[in-house]
């Protein structure tokens, strides 16, 4: 058996009944949605659907008491994040973004920059963190959104969130977050932040399976938001422009039904192990392993240290060794998974001083063995030491 230290890419293995869940679908039941007869295994799909958004809502703190109406299910959180910025950004506004983005909140708003809308992006600490100062003193001039990570999914870095949604706040600017590393790790309510929109992948920490993600809303600003795709929504067909119900408006076309049923099985699996465990014991894994590394001296950990907030996601680099070649031995020689490169993170890469080499990237789960983590050290170890 392998090791697997890739959790911040996917996570892996998935709680049992996520697979069952999706098999069961397929195999038993397999209606499309809103677009059969009303017979049974038509509204079983509908009850699907539904009882994912609830769930979702309930577990991300939605807005009007976790209204399932305010949650959009999408394919990914990089089609989220694009639904959210191109939705509402229009030339001559102004958004501020972070040096700790992912491409997925990057690229989108340098396309946007092409077309006359203003980026100010803020740069971060080489520990990977925003100063909210920084954020404040910018919000001085007008501004139409900001925009950023929760977590690096490069380094780990969590960022004081509280602090940038009071600011956002107080001077009135929507805050759009990305949750792709945090959301089913670190307890959090898009609604209590005062958050526009709360951007999720339902593969990472929500434990789900690939081609699920998607958004919670802020009411108000779900309604300033163009539809980024139209089709057809199985409701309203009577009407040749797209609905401006929620959550019709976003969601055109076939969902992936049987994505959506392995999603809530894992975010049923969620509610019954605790999200407060499940950030403990991830915390505690990654101490372990971030000591080990730290032990050894030919290898450079990137990003936080000390007990600055952060996630289990650790990059590194070994002296005289290419990252590339370091995976490539784990795995080959001893079958651990990891990602080496820029992990789709350039400007985090630039910040941390580590591009455009990139490093090695480990991330534990919550499944993750003790003794895979001394696994894994004892392994870079040996390899740092050739």
């Amino acid at each position: 058996m392998s090791i697997y230290m890739n959790n911040a890419a996917t996570s892996w293995p998935k709680p049992e009944p996520v697979s069952q869940a999706m098999c069961n679908f397929i195999t038993e039941h397999g209606a499309n949605l809103s677009r059969g007869s009303a017979s049974e295994r038509d509204i079983e799909s509908l009850d699907y659907v539904f009882s994912c958004r609830a769930k979702l809502a309930k577990l991300l703190g939605g807005y009007d008491r976790a209204n399932p109406t305010y949650v959009t299910l999408a394919n990914n959180i990089t089609e989220s994040l694009n639904i959210v910025i191109k939705g509402y950004l229009k030339p001559g506004m102004r958004v501020i973004t972070t040096s700790m983005e992912h491409n997925a909140v990057i690229r989108p708003l340098r396309h946007l920059e092409k077309e006359g809308v203003r980026v100010d992006v803020i740069q971060c600490s080489i520990r990977g963190y925003m100063d909210p100062k920084v954020l404040d003193s910018l919000l001085e001039e007008p501004a139409d959104m900001v925009v950023m990570t929760h977590c690096s999914n490069v380094c780990g870095a969590l960022q004081d969130i509280e602090s940038a949604a009071e600011i956002c706040w107080k001077r009135h600017v929507p805050l759009v977050l990305d949750c792709a590393q945090t959301a089913g790790v670190v307890p959090i309510s898009a609604s209590e932040l005062g958050l526009a929109a709360l951007c999720f992948t339902g593969h990472k920490g929500l434990l789900g399976p690939q081609g699920t993600g998607g958004i919670i809303w802020e009411p108000g600003f779900a309604r300033k938001c163009d539809a980024f795709i139209e089709g057809g929504t199985g409701s309203f067909s009577h009407e040749e422009y797209q609905p401006a119900q929620l959550p019709d408006k976003f969601e055109s076309g076939t969902p992936n039904l049987p994505g959506i049923t392995g999603l809530l099985a894992a975010v049923s699996w969620i509610e019954k192990e605790g999200i407060d465990k499940i950030h403990a014991r991830e915390r505690e894994i990654g101490e372990r392993l971030e000591n080990g590394l730290r032990s050894i001296k030919e290898v450079k950990v990137l990003g936080p240290s000390g007990d600055t907030p952060r996630l289990p996601v650790y990059s590194l680099n070994v002296k005289a060794k290419d990252n590339a070649f370091l995976a490539l031995d784990l795995a080959d020689i001893y079958r651990i998974e990891t990602r080496p490169g820029l992990h789709c993170s350039p400007l985090a890469h630039r910040t941390l001083g580590s591009f455009p080499n990139g490093a090695l990237r480990l991330s534990p789960g919550y499944f993750t063995k003790e003794d895979e983590v001394d696994a894994t050290v004892e392994a870079i170890k040996e390899l740092a030491a050739k």
